[in-house]
């Protein structure tokens, strides 16, 4: 499986660590309610088709990429960067690019 890095370029999955689901939101840090932080590590869903899933780019730039894959074909449709901003700023100061 190929993933197209916003910044590398296409690169083998191998270089990749999955994240986790890109839907889920983290309950708040401070909160003490223990049904919402039970179903926040626990309770998965696991779709057929489409899925919105977060990696991050280990082996290269270490940017944290939203990538829409189907998991019944492995065939990713969509790859960005994580954050709106773009690209980490490691790399930003190493393309030159603006922040």
């Amino acid at each position: 499986m190929l993933i197209t890095c916003p910044y590398c370029g296409p690169r083998d999955v191998s270089e990749f660590a999955y994240q986790g689901d890109g839907n889920r939101t983290r309950p708040d840090p401070a909160s003490t309610d223990g049904d919402a932080w039970h179903a926040y590590v626990y309770e998965r869903l696991n779709p057929a088709g489409p899925h919105n899933e977060i990696w991050q780019h280990a082996g290269g730039c270490r940017a944290h990429l939203a990538v829409i894959r189907d998991t019944v074909t492995h065939e990713v449709s969509s790859v960005r960067f994580a954050r709106d901003h773009g690209a980490p700023a490691h790399v930003r100061r190493k393309s030159g690019a603006k922040a």
